[in-house]
């Protein structure tokens, strides 16, 4: 389990110019991240999503998560999120733990 503290300083540092994580907060070039965790993938209201990201059937679990943010591009070819990804393992399970307080 990764920390909750350096995941939210994560978030800050490399998502928020990206996603918003407010609960009823809006979408920016990224969805909103409120409740990512369990929620299956191209499914917030108002955001256009790519039909790879569309058609992809993924649940978001920690363990999804984890290969996603590890490489967004290789995991979900045709993806529109244009980040390189996080290559720490460290760094992503500090991430995905503090996405999931987000509910």
């Amino acid at each position: 389990m990764g920390d909750v503290a350096k995941g939210e300083k994560l978030f800050k540092g490399r998502a928020a110019q990206c996603h918003t994580a407010t609960q009823g907060g809006g979408n920016g070039v990224g969805p909103n991240l409120f409740g990512i965790v369990g929620r299956q993938s191209g499914t917030v209201e108002g955001f256009s999503y790519s039909k790879a990201n569309l058609e992809s059937g993924v649940t978001w679990t920690p363990e999804v998560l984890n290969v996603y943010l590890e490489n967004p591009k290789k995991f979900m070819p045709g993806t529109k999120m244009s980040f390189a990804g996080i290559k720490k393992e460290k760094e992503r399970a500090d991430l995905i733990a503090y996405l999931a307080t987000l509910n």
